[in-house]
């Protein structure tokens, strides 16, 4: 599956299939891709909400030669169960289940878009001393602020429509918050691997439900993480605004690097993939010859 007109990188990777596993977390089964030999380092890729795991299929294979990577669809996304209730800490728990279960050897580095950003800050503070870094991208770790628009995202994915046909259901596919974008064989692919066929048609596969206010906690999270974080945000994103970026600097120490992926907007892995892999590369090189430093909050306490 390459989409409309797509470059050879992007129809070489995907055609690099996965394998598809499946692990038992907390009641609830959670599927989720494999790339590469479990011999190597571990590299978890967390999607945001209402995404599921394949929006990393074309970016996985770009980095499984030198790492172990998984994939997760967190709960209530993909093609993973639903719960009657969601928090960040339980999807924390479940991309540790995955890379546990894939067999990766030593601490893996988790990188997390959107809201699973919040989720690997989560993971970062929990099961930090089980990581080797975590890196965030377009995250929007807000000042604390009870209008803030954070509580109101799930209001547009309530009710998830049925649509006759596929082709009809994949014309419907649009980015929250949108965006322009440059490259339509990525979101015809994302389009394609978010629908599921249902009585009277196809139909989104995301519970709803799964879009409820996750800020309790991650402040604190993000301010006593417990293993290195690097924060990636979009040259032009709505979310990741000067205020956002001057928080969530206050709350690391001023200590971890804050790095802009230029010419991209939220959705960092769809409309630059590729200054995003570059960027990764490049992290996730320094980190493997520099020392890790204390969690901001451990420093103030000395």
């Amino acid at each position: 599956m390459s989409g409309p007109d797509a470059p050879e990188w992007f129809t070489r990777a995907v055609a690099t299939e996965p394998e598809d596993r499946v692990v038992r977390v907390k009641g609830c089964d959670i599927h989720y891709l494999r790339w590469g030999d479990p011999t190597k380092p571990g590299l978890a890729l967390v999607h945001g909400g209402a995404a599921h795991a394949h929006w990393w299929s074309f970016i996985a294979p770009q980095l499984s030669a030198d790492y172990h990577v998984v994939a997760p669809d967190l709960s209530g996304h993909g093609d993973s169960g639903r719960r009657p209730v969601y928090a960040p800490e339980t999807w924390a728990d479940e991309v540790m289940a995955t890379v546990a279960d894939a067999g990766t050897v030593g601490p893996p580095i988790l990188v997390g878009h959107s809201m699973g950003g919040m989720v690997t800050i989560a993971a970062a503070n929990l099961h930090g001393e089980k990581l080797a870094g975590g890196v965030v991208v377009d995250s929007p770790v807000r000042r604390p602020d009870p209008e803030s628009e954070e509580g109101e995202r799930g209001t547009m994915f309530r009710n998830p429509k049925t649509y006759a046909d596929l082709e009809e259901a994949v014309a419907h596919f649009h980015l929250q918050p949108p965006q322009p974008t440059t490259n339509p064989y990525v979101k015809d692919l994302v389009a394609r691997r978010s629908l599921k066929a249902v009585d009277g048609g196809w139909t989104w596969k995301f519970d709803p439900k799964v879009f409820v206010r996750h800020r309790a906690g991650i402040d604190d999270y993000l301010s006593d993480v417990r293993c290195r974080i690097a924060v990636f945000k979009g040259q032009y994103s709505d979310l990741v605004t000067p205020d956002v970026q001057e928080y969530m600097d206050e709350l690391l120490g001023r200590s971890s690097p804050i790095v802009e992926i230029p010419e991209a907007y939220h959705h960092v892995p769809l409309d630059q993939p590729l200054a995003l892999i570059a960027a990764l590369r490049a992290i996730l090189a320094d980190w493997e010859h520099t020392v890790p430093r204390t969690s901001p909050r451990a420093r103030l306490q000395t």
